[in-house]
């Protein structure tokens, strides 16, 4: 059932009904999808001496504790704590969970030994139009996306250039399907993420970059209603649940 929703003086119809699910969920496998050189999630039940948190194994409930990394191991959101030497928690500083988002698709440019997204694919696939929030999904697109290891595999990056362009045009929120918007060795430069967040200016304390998302290929560029679920962790990232609504003309 489609729902007329009043949003910064507009109003928008969207089908609350249909959620649209661009997280790729974290499971304790070596298949789970991994960044960052480190090993596997891991979920594993409470053990003491005389109990375990296992229905299965004969316990009354299931317990688990859960090991993972938020940069490393799936759809997260991150804060410019990230990069800076201060504290900054992602919970902290996004306080709003829905935003007008645009879906582009990008087939990467060669440049040098790398592949990169530049400005102008940017720019000419927005079409003049400036969404507080900008999901880019990466083409050519497949399922492998949900479970490769990237480490060591030299990904598609985002130049600085196109991180200006989306600082300057007050694109806030930045969604996208690779592991970091930094080239993987870049010898701890990240200028692309210190262009995004303006780090060395005056600081974009609430915007955001969420890596590691999944957009299907059923789903359609064009214009959303992006609801940007997080955990409430007091830590720089945290795992995420980004939703798109299809916004009806």
């Amino acid at each position: 059932m489609k729902t007329t929703i009043q949003y910064q003086s507009n109003t928008y119809e969207i089908d609350l009904s249909q959620p649209l699910d661009i997280s790729i969920p974290l499971r304790a496998s070596k298949t789970n999808v991994n960044a960052w050189y480190i090993g596997e999630p891991k979920i594993e039940p409470v053990k003491t001496r005389d109990w375990i948190g296992n229905v299965k194994a004969g316990g009354a409930v299931n317990f688990n504790n859960i090991y993972f990394n938020p940069h490393a191991h799936g759809t997260h959101t991150e804060c410019i704590g990230h990069i800076t030497e201060e504290f900054h928690s992602i919970n902290k500083n996004l306080k709003q969970f829905f935003f007008t988002a645009e879906l582009i698709s990008v087939a990467p440019e060669n440049y040098m030994n790398d592949t990169v997204i530049s400005r102008q694919q940017i720019e000419v696939l927005l079409k003049g139009k400036i969404p507080e929030a900008l999901v880019i999904r990466t083409l050519p697109n497949t399922k492998g996306k949900k479970s490769r290891q990237y480490s060591e595999t030299n990904w598609t990056y985002l130049t600085e250039e196109a991180m200006v362009f989306m600082r300057e045009k007050g694109i806030k929120h930045l969604l996208i399907d690779l592991p970091s918007v930094d080239r993987e060795h870049d010898g701890g430069k990240l200028t692309s993420h210190k262009a995004f967040w303006d780090f060395d200016g005056e600081r974009r304390m609430d915007c955001t970059i969420t890596e590691l998302i999944y957009v299907k290929n059923k789903i359609e560029d064009g214009s959303y209603l992006l609801n940007l679920q997080i955990a409430p962790f007091a830590n720089d990232a945290t795992p995420s649940k980004p939703v798109l609504f299809k916004i009806f003309e």
